[in-house]
């Protein structure tokens, strides 16, 4: 019995190497990715329009404070305190358009590249059980170190999955 205990623990180790593990860089697969691709430029056209919209509010308000500190010493009271109110909404409607745009950005961007992910967790999935790995590491995520004679990288066959799933 103690013979057996025994060849168990030696071969126990073995049995761990036996196993395989892959790696890649999800973010270089994503990148590459049509999808991605269209989003992200559907994501830039959408934050220039927020800018451009946002730069139109401001230059707005840059021309009425001007007009403003030219014409003031020429205002009564009332309009003076009626147009620097004017000015303060102007200036908060710009802050608070500012905020729902970053909202809406962060929005979109979230509903972009929910199925873009999915459909790359799917990919990587499928390379994992059809080449019977372990695990399979994403080394954009900040791991330090993978062996390259203990991993095999699967970069090019997750890549592959993805353009069988099109």
């Amino acid at each position: 019995m103690k013979k057996i205990i025994l060849m168990l623990m030696l071969f126990a180790p073995l049995a761990t190497f036996a196993q395989k593990f892959g790696h890649l860089n999800a973010q270089e697969v994503m990148s590459q990715m049509p999808e991605f691709i269209k989003a992200r430029g559907e994501m830039e056209a959408t934050a220039k329009q927020y800018e451009n919209d946002l730069k139109a509010m401001q230059d707005e308000l840059t021309r009425k404070s001007q007009e403003y500190d030219k014409t003031k010493s020429t205002m009564n009271a009332t309009k003076q305190q009626e147009t620097e109110t004017d000015l303060q909404t102007m200036y908060q409607k710009i802050q608070q358009t500012y905020q729902d745009n970053q909202q809406a950005l962060q929005k979109t961007q979230q509903e972009k590249m929910q199925p873009i992910t999915a459909k790359l967790v799917n990919a990587i999935k499928a390379v994992g059980k059809v080449g019977g790995y372990v695990y399979i590491m994403d080394v954009s995520a900040g791991i330090p170190y993978i062996s390259d004679t203990l991993s095999k990288d699967v970069t090019a066959d997750v890549k592959a999955q993805l353009n069988k799933l099109k």
